[in-house]
């Protein structure tokens, strides 16, 4: 994963208010931290910055200019606005090149299993050990014609050269089992809701349907 460059300014101004005016500007306040060294605070452009993260990933690496001076930084943290998804701060961590820093990369499946087969990403991410340039966007499983029963576990993963699972290898990751019918689904649903007391009403047709039948059948008693 090669750094990507990004300027950014000094952040002088703290508090709520001062992160407010920054963000209107379209900047997006963020810390460096690590190694033993006093935080960094910066603003980062608004624009440069998504970017830069949706192209890099959750473990985006980037060569940030700070007034001239270079820092080396992992993504940590991404704190989004839950309505209007723009990024209200980024915290970093200082990395070296050839350093080796532990990072969770995401599964990604890819292929088609058989037919009449569900699978199941039991889990959607695994630790590795990697080397801060180095780190795996991600990590693929192929499941193309896997058949019912087929595992793969951490211990099964492809990893890039130079990258260590720390992930226990027993845990399952991928889980291929059988499709269920509509008919077998209907069916878990009603003893679902019979067990918990749920009765449907009769709608106006079924209704009137069983009054009929009921006075058809009233009306033969009488004929006899």
């Amino acid at each position: 994963m090669a750094a990507e460059k990004i300027a950014a300014e000094t952040r002088t101004e703290f508090g709520k208010g001062a992160a407010r005016r920054i963000r209107r500007d379209d900047k997006v306040p963020a810390v460096i931290y690590g190694h033993g060294n006093e935080p960094t605070h910066i603003i980062l452009p608004g624009h440069e910055i998504m970017l830069a993260l949706k192209n890099g990933g959750a473990n985006a690496l980037l060569d940030i200019d700070v007034d001239g001076s270079s820092h080396l930084a992992l993504t940590k943290q991404v704190q989004v606005d839950p309505i209007k998804r723009f990024i209200e701060h980024v915290d970093f961590v200082a990395v070296r090149r050839g350093e080796k820093v532990t990072v969770d990369i995401p599964v990604h499946v890819v292929g088609e299993a058989a037919a009449e087969t569900l699978v199941v990403l039991e889990n959607s991410v695994v630790s590795v050990e990697a080397e801060a340039t180095h780190i795996p966007e991600f990590v693929e499983v192929d499941v193309e014609g896997a058949e019912v029963g087929t595992q793969v576990h951490a211990s099964d993963l492809k990893l890039p050269e130079g990258s260590e699972l720390l992930t226990d290898g027993d845990i399952l990751v991928v889980n291929v089992t059988q499709q269920q019918s509509q008919e077998s689904l209907d069916a878990e649903l009603v003893e679902a809701e019979a067990e918990a007391g749920i009765e449907h009403e009769e709608s106006g047709d079924e209704a009137a349907e069983g009054g009929a039948e009921a006075g058809a059948a009233e009306a033969g008693d009488s004929q006899e």
